[in-house]
């Protein structure tokens, strides 16, 4: 389990980070949402430890990873725009990748079949279309079979059967009790890839929704107007 206490962050000023308190469970995918400036980057960059809260900790089963670089092995993240290394052909960046981890990755060509990606290997990244490079940067994140999986808007340019493809790895990594965060700025995205919903607004979290639930109470064809119901109830209130 992914455990957020109290955490904290201000730059000069702005308060980016106003004492997040969360949850993420295993086995489910857990979706962070909310308008630009609402803290999402920031806490993320956190649980990859390249921002230093001010206060809180964050714990992976237990462990506190202040100070604990080691827990970011277990760790695959996939950035919203990928900055691939332009003198580097596909195929070298997975090989870097796996030099610079000291290990072979699992998955590797699984995910270069299951993305098509095996054209691609001979090319350079600069030759490369957004939407093949989105597909380097999945496959990059997820080959080497994290225990903990971040993800940044990952169906961007993606084409809809490289979608379902998509749906699929991420459905093989909950089933194998994975910790999974996706964020996203589209609802229903949101709608087909989430277990869990996370809005947040002004550094705090304002909504934590269970989809299957509500789902349960309202129908799943009525799932997306529902959470824009709530989503507006919140923004009207600040």
């Amino acid at each position: 389990m992914l455990k957020i206490v109290n955490l904290k962050k201000k730059y000069n000023e702005v308060l980016a980070l106003d004492g997040i308190n969360l949850q993420v469970v295993p086995g489910r995918v857990t979706g962070f949402v909310g308008p630009n400036g609402c803290g999402k980057s920031t806490l993320i960059k956190s649980i990859l430890g390249l921002v230093i809260p001010d206060e809180g900790e964050i714990l992976i089963d237990g462990v506190n990873i202040k100070n604990n670089y080691e827990y970011r092995s277990r760790i695959g993240y996939m950035p919203q725009h990928p900055a691939l290394p332009e003198n580097l052909m596909v195929k070298e960046i997975f090989s870097l990748l796996e030099d610079l981890r000291e290990q072979d990755a699992p998955l590797k060509n699984e995910l270069i079949e299951l993305f098509n990606l095996d054209k691609y290997l001979n090319m350079y990244s600069n030759q490369l279309s957004g939407g093949t490079k989105q597909k380097v940067s999945i496959v990059s994140a997820l080959m080497f079979n994290p225990e903990v999986v971040i993800l940044d808007e990952p169906t961007v340019g993606l084409d809809p059967l490289q979608t379902i493809h998509f749906k699929k790895i991420l459905q093989k990594f909950i089933s194998q009790n994975k910790i999974v965060i996706l964020v996203s700025h589209v609802l229903s995205e949101v709608e087909q890839l989430v277990n869990d919903m996370v809005f947040m607004l002004e550094g705090r979290v304002r909504l934590v929704t269970d989809l299957n639930a509500l789902a349960s109470e309202v129908g799943s064809e009525n799932i997306t107007q529902k959470l824009e119901e709530k989503i507006l109830h919140l923004l009207g209130n600040v």
